[in-house]
């Protein structure tokens, strides 16, 4: 598997990159290249255009309804539907990206959007809720309930191993938690942990909304993975601080995650 950080930060967009969204890929027995995204979120649709053409998506996995992971399914579905060579009004149809998230995405999405009460999305996404297990092509993805002040999941994927296609790994994805069992379970043996660090100890104290890099190093520690990832920073926040309360609960590697960055797993 391979991820790739098409936006990496973490509340709002910052300078140098969209809010959160993911894309994993990874080739099945038969070369097929299977592409999930893992969240899109505000401003995130442009630098997915940087690293691939979003016809190509399988599938959208929303982690929880917070504009910042999953705003930039409005623009997504004017892309597909409207693109003047390939989209669904040129064409008359094409198979539908799956989206999966929380029971009430649709609602939600085509209120932000602004549907008519006869409209609807279904012409390009397939929206279904979360289950606890679900798999595509190469990928089996596991769901589960984390902390947060709405209703919000971290994902685990199974896939090939980009190094070696008939070894089994795991890519964990925290979405927003705070310190809780379910993002432990999230996290548990996770080949790359990716996790949220939104944070700062002492100064952001609310509980039940965040975690800090201390709370996600500890997090990591507890679950053993094998790497640890750290995501969705506000641009306000400084990166050498998260990185440095990590250092101090996970002895594993550990890095900050860059805009565009590829990750092999």
């Amino acid at each position: 598997m391979r991820l790739t950080a098409v936006g990496c930060r973490g509340s709002v967009p910052g300078p140098d990159s969209p809010a959160s969204s993911y894309l994993v890929e990874a080739e099945d027995a038969d070369g097929r290249t299977w592409r999930l995204l893992l969240d899109l979120g505000s401003g995130a649709l442009g630098s997915l255009q940087r690293v691939v053409d979003p016809f190509a998506l399988d599938a959208v996995l929303v982690t929880h309804l917070h504009p910042d992971h999953f705003i930039d399914l409005c623009p997504l579905y004017v892309y597909l539907r409207y693109h003047p060579q390939t989209g669904y009004a040129v064409t008359g149809g094409h198979k539908p990206v799956v989206v999966r998230g929380p029971g009430d995405l649709e609602d939600r999405l085509g209120s932000a959007y602004g549907l008519a009460a006869d409209e609807t999305m279904r012409c390009v996404f397939d929206i279904q809720s979360h289950t606890p297990t679900w798999s595509l092509g190469p990928f089996t993805v596991e769901v589960v309930a984390v902390e947060h002040p709405v209703e919000a999941f971290g994902l685990r994927v199974h896939g090939p191993s980009e190094d070696d296609p008939d070894r089994q790994v795991v890519l964990a994805y925290s979405g927003d938690t705070d310190e809780c069992p379910g993002a432990v379970d999230v996290a548990r043996d996770a080949d790359l942990f990716l996790c949220e660090a939104a944070f700062v100890e002492g100064r952001d104290e609310p509980r039940g909304v965040h975690l800090t890099g201390l709370r996600a190093g500890r997090i990591a520690q507890e679950a053993g993975a094998k790497r640890l990832v750290l995501t969705h920073l506000p641009p306000w926040n400084e990166d050498t601080v998260a990185l440095a309360e990590a250092r101090t609960t996970y002895a594993g590697p550990i890095t900050v995650c860059e805009p565009l960055g590829v990750y092999r797993v």
